[in-house]
């Protein structure tokens, strides 16, 4: 089973209007709802590609209920873990003239302590076996810097796969107790190997650093609009994003984390993991608002990825 965690999800609202204009009234679309939060975008992105995943995520209040209705209609599988604090609402606004997206995240509800315990135990009463756990998101206010450390010790005991998206002393303290995949940009690789910028040759070798210390197996580099490199132990592969028009960079990241884990969980090699995510995540920025891909540009943008000519350097 895919197991795709959500401390911190969100409501997320977009919309469009002409201009940005301080102190008028401003007269906006009507707003487009979506279930937000990383480990809910990667199951929506699992679920679009034809796989199946239970997604688990906080959640109180009305907004609370919102995302719940938000989630079934998405037909995802799920389960909640009920907080007092309500969920937090994130909103989108795209400028038509000019094209600029403007992008407000909350903070989201602080967990008590006893909601903190809940999350793990919530985790470790799951019945069904669970091969690959992806956590994804920020930490909600409340949780203590080493909580995904403590997710990766539940499992490292469990043998379970633990895919960790976050970023800063979450992420470093997780690694300190060993995961199996992560997905940094070049500025957050750059910190956790104590370096203020990395030119693109460096980056392999400083990814290999991580996994020769035993802190995660694969690190996958998110390049933006260039593409993303996987690298192993063995080795290493970059996938040029295919040229598309922009429209919105929302959810990128997690349909990439989700074609990743999508590809993973079907036996695929890593040189056919790296460019099922890189697909899926280009295809995202093809759409407008809080909205993921579509399947069938994936599938285009896949078709491409595999005309093109790349070599895996061991």
């Amino acid at each position: 089973m895919i197991l795709t965690l959500t401390l911190n999800p969100a409501v997320d609202i977009s919309m469009t209007i002409d201009r940005l204009i301080p102190e008028h009234k401003l007269h906006c679309s009507p707003p487009r709802y979506d279930a937000g939060g990383g480990g809910i975008n990667v199951s929506k992105a699992i679920h679009r590609l034809g796989g199946q995943s239970m997604t688990l995520f906080t959640s109180g209040g009305s907004s609370g209920l919102t995302l719940q209705e938000l989630v079934e209609k998405e037909g995802l599988a799920y389960e909640i873990i009920g907080i007092e604090g309500l969920t937090r609402e994130c909103f989108v606004v795209t400028e038509t003239i000019p094209n600029q997206q403007f992008r407000f995240g909350t903070p989201g509800p602080t967990l008590s302590h006893g909601e903190a315990v809940a999350c793990l135990a919530h985790l470790q009463t799951m019945a069904e076996p669970i091969d690959y756990l992806v956590a994804s998101g920020s930490l909600t206010p409340g949780l203590p810097t080493d909580f995904y450390a403590q997710i990766a010790q539940f499992a490292k005991s469990r043998h379970i796969r633990l895919v960790l998206d976050t970023a800063g002393e979450p992420l470093r303290a997780a690694l300190d107790t060993g995961v199996f995949l992560i997905k940094p940009n070049v500025g957050e690789l750059a910190h956790l190997v104590g370096v203020d910028r990395l030119e693109t040759d460096q980056i392999s070798e400083a990814a290999q650093t991580l996994i020769q210390a035993g802190n995660c197996e694969v690190v996958v580099v998110s390049l933006g609009p260039r593409g993303a490199m996987l690298v192993t132990a063995e080795g290493h592969d970059f996938v040029q994003a295919p040229p598309v028009k922009k429209v919105s960079t929302v959810g990128a990241g997690d349909s990439l984390v989700g074609g990743l884990v999508y590809a993973l969980s079907q036996g695929k090699s890593y040189a056919e993991v790296i460019r099922q995510g890189v697909a899926c995540g280009t295809a995202a920025t093809m759409n407008a608002g809080t909205e993921l891909f579509h399947k069938d540009d994936a599938d285009r943008l896949l078709n491409w990825i595999n005309q093109q000519h790349y070599s895996l350097i061991a």
